[in-house]
């Protein structure tokens, strides 16, 4: 109708208006934060910075203003939205989203951790093809058996002692977990609970997405302001080194009291033991 076409309009004349996000995507590294991000975006009432801001973890000091400058102009039912999964990490972002506003709703892609730590360490070794082997880099004393928790690839898949930090200022309501299996094997239902989430119209639905053997990802039949169809790029879906059996188990009973945590804390079982 007319309203729409204004809409538009609007927007082409750059009116609209930039807003502070009411929604973000906080985590996690590895979990599928873009593909989420990207499938929102089809959402005609959606708009997102492309770029990760990085506001709440490494550019605070430039203030508010300068945050919403990056924003995206929005009309008016229009949900202003941006992703930078280390947020979920830093021990400083709750408070500091807390402080922009209370009413943030946040989205966390959660992903079996062990697959997260492997692809997580897959990233580096793609840029620093030098690094030490995965094994070597998981265990404190190999001989023991003690895991390095320090190493910031296990340390961001113990999803349960992270949560806690955000649940000192948010209530468990406000934040919505989105399962990184789920949103490759069935991303129209996925995306319903994010609309859903949000208060937006079902929009993005299964008539949206195909699957791509060859990649082994949903892809887009058509992005957002395109005619084509759009998978991820080529740093998407890279293929992970053969890790050890043993290192894998082992990795697999280290998370499993942290994913049971997890699994009651948000009253979602995700399957991943």
């Amino acid at each position: 109708g007319t309203a729409g076409t204004a809409g538009t309009l609007a927007l082409l004349l750059g009116e609209g208006s930039k807003r502070l996000p009411q929604a973000i995507i906080i985590g996690v590294k590895k979990g599928g934060t873009r593909a989420l991000l990207e499938f929102l975006r089809v959402h005609p009432d959606v708009r997102a910075v492309g770029a990760e801001p990085h506001f709440f973890d490494r550019n605070y000091e430039r203030g508010l203003a300068w945050y919403r400058e990056l924003m995206p102009r929005t009309l008016e039912g229009q949900i202003t939205m941006e992703k930078t999964p280390s947020y979920f990490v830093t021990k400083e972002a709750p408070a500091r989203i807390s402080s922009m506003s209370k009413g943030t709703k946040l989205i966390v892609v959660v992903r079996d951790p062990v697959t997260r730590a492997i692809s997580d360490y897959t990233q580096t070794l793609s840029k620093k093809p030098d690094i030490p082997t995965f094994e070597s880099l998981t265990f404190k004393n190999r001989t023991t058996g003690l895991i390095d928790t320090s190493w910031s690839a296990i340390q961001i898949g113990i999803y349960a002692k992270h949560l806690e930090n955000w649940l000192l200022y948010f209530p468990i309501g406000q934040i919505l977990f989105v399962s990184g299996e789920r949103l490759i094997s069935d991303p129209a239902g996925e995306l319903g609970r994010v609309q859903d989430f949000l208060g937006l119209k079902r929009i993005v639905t299964d008539k949206h997405f195909y699957f791509n053997k060859t990649k082994g990802f949903p892809c887009l039949k058509k992005a957002e302001g395109s005619s084509k169809p759009h998978c991820l790029g080529k740093t998407k879906g890279r293929t992970h080194p053969d890790i050890d059996q043993e290192v894998v188990q082992r990795l697999r009973d280290f998370y499993r009291p942290f994913n049971m945590k997890f699994y009651q804390m948000t009253g979602q079982d995700f399957g991943w033991d």
